[in-house]
């Protein structure tokens, strides 16, 4: 299952050899000691994916991408996001990606591929984040890596506006790495929804792609799920309500890819409360924390699935600034296996902003779990999703922050944390600033990132754990428009910038031919 985190590509360690082959030993001291713990290195590739962000003819998206400061890995870097699909894209000096259309006419033509052309977003250097927007309704999938200096936290955000029609509202997502099984919580194919899983093929072959559906009875019959072909280098965006005849409010969709792999995130449109992507539920555990729960969310839906063979009993708490509480009337959930629960919480933050912890009791089985948040009333509600997040190890970042529009939440459910949170230079310019903060045990931190100096354009911020128990993570960007309070809910998991190598030696007894190996 996908992490809403950034999967990396392992490190490859190059091993010398003089006379014979080396072979992975712990080393000689004295006597023989145990092996040594394995380095943590920087790693050296990072592969991103970035569905095509909208259809609408009166939505704009801003495409940011960043790469904290750091012990990078190695020359020759390079970070750049190219359209899927083989579409020829190029960016003109005013950052807009536009498509070469004469190019490709003359390739489709001649029955040729397409060429790749010039990438929609490259960054340059570490430290300092770029960004191109487009309002085209036809905007590509992008995929991409980053090499070298680049690579260790290499992250990019999508954020569209879409100021009219059925999804009206604000849609963001942290562009993630393929994997072969993703949980989605939360989706659905309720009359008035329209969720598209859209998947997206990085590699030179096709993927096959299986979409399972889950509801409060149990696996849902969508046989045209089933086999779901992704072709090399393209995406495929796929209506979940066709997928079955019997609409259902929430439901969880599984992505599992039978051969390949894919990129995967669903996007969610209302007619009335707006919509934004679901990104995928971090594991399925015992511990399940949901951060940044806005102070002024007028309704909360919790949905939760058991994807094992047990049952779980879960224990509701809301992690405020002050402490955890457990929601009256909502002080428990039972979620039984391959089934989908969920309930509605209303206003449960009352005025103040927190994080859902849920915990299952002793022998209960794990969950995938997600919020669908609505702030506003009447005819000018907005939605976001806050999927389960994963605490951060080392270090986290998320990308595309505006002056007075972004919050982050800190979440620590169990001991006292500290965190250093930094501020990149904007994308035209200024210079970072860091600050450190304090979270109590069991409790949530809502501040505002620390603003650049003489910053412009926007911003990325990391987040780095200092000292303490674990810290979960989030971030809001609100970007108010015509009365509807627009906003979307990114999770910051650990960015995987570091891999543990272990230490090579040579054993040449391998060479000997005798008879102990």
């Amino acid at each position: 299952m996908k992490r809403t985190t950034l999967s990396l590509f392992a490190v490859t360690a190059s091993l010398a050899v003089v006379t014979g082959v080396a072979a992975l030993n712990p080393p000689s001291h004295g006597g023989g000691t145990g092996p040594k713990t394995a380095a943590r290195l920087p790693v050296q590739r990072t592969t991103l994916l970035c569905p095509a962000p909208t259809s609408s003819d009166v939505g704009e998206t801003t495409y940011t991408a960043f790469t904290p400061q750091g012990k990078g890995g190695g020359s020759g870097s390079s970070a750049d996001l190219l359209a899927a699909a083989g579409a020829a894209v190029k960016t003109d000096p005013k950052g807009d990606p536009k498509t070469d259309a004469k190019k490709d006419k003359k390739k489709e033509d001649k029955g040729q591929p397409q060429e790749t052309g010039k990438p929609v977003l490259s960054l340059k250097e570490p430290g300092k984040p770029v960004t191109v927007t487009t309002d085209r309704s036809d905007a590509p999938a992008l995929f991409g890596t980053a090499d070298g200096l680049l690579a260790p936290g290499w992250t990019a955000q999508q954020t569209t506006t879409i100021s009219a029609g059925s999804g009206r509202g604000l849609h963001g997502l942290a562009c993630g790495a393929p994997d072969t099984s993703f949980w989605f919580p939360g989706a659905s194919t309720a009359k008035s929804r329209q969720d598209y899983v859209h998947l997206t093929n990085p590699d030179n072959t096709a993927a096959v792609v299986d979409l399972e559906l889950y509801g409060k009875d149990g696996r849902i019959n969508a046989p045209t799920g089933e086999g779901v072909n992704v072709p090399p280098h393209s995406t495929v965006p796929v209506l979940l309500s066709t997928l079955t005849d019997a609409p259902t409010e929430s439901l969880t969709l599984h992505v599992a890819a039978r051969s390949g792999r894919v990129g995967a995130a669903v996007q969610a449109s209302d007619e009335k409360t707006g919509g934004d992507w679901l990104a995928p539920s971090a594991d399925a555990s015992t511990d399940v924390v949901l951060p940044g729960i806005p102070a002024d969310a007028t309704s909360v839906r919790l949905v939760a699935f058991a994807p094992g063979s047990a049952d779980a009993d879960l224990k509701l708490r809301l992690a405020g600034p002050s402490g955890s509480i457990s929601p009256a009337g909502h002080e428990s959930l039972h979620v039984k296996s391959g089934m989908t629960a969920d309930v509605d919480l209303g206003d449960v933050t009352k005025g103040q902003a927190g994080s859902l912890l849920l915990t299952a009791d002793r022998g209960s089985g794990a969950v995938v779990a997600a919020l669908r948040v609505t702030r506003g009333k009447d005819d000018k509600q907005e939605t976001a999703f806050i999927p389960a997040t994963p605490a951060i190890e080392g270090r986290g970042t998320v990308a595309d922050n505006r002056a007075k529009a972004s919050t982050l939440a800190l979440a620590a459910p169990g001991k006292e944390a500290q965190v250093k949170v930094t501020s990149s230079a904007g994308s035209e310019g200024g210079t970072p600033v860091s600050k450190t903060y304090t979270v109590k045990a069991g409790t949530t931190l809502s501040v505002e990132p620390p603003q650049p100096d003489g910053a412009k354009g926007g911003y990325a911020v990391t987040v780095e754990k200092v000292s303490g128990g674990p810290v979960h993570v989030s971030r809001m960007l609100a970007l108010p428009k015509d009365g509807v309070p627009m906003f979307t809910v990114q999770p910051v998991p650990d960015d995987r910038s570091a891999v543990a190598v272990p230490e090579a030696g040579q054993d040449l007894s391998l060479l000997t031919g005798d008879g102990k190996r």
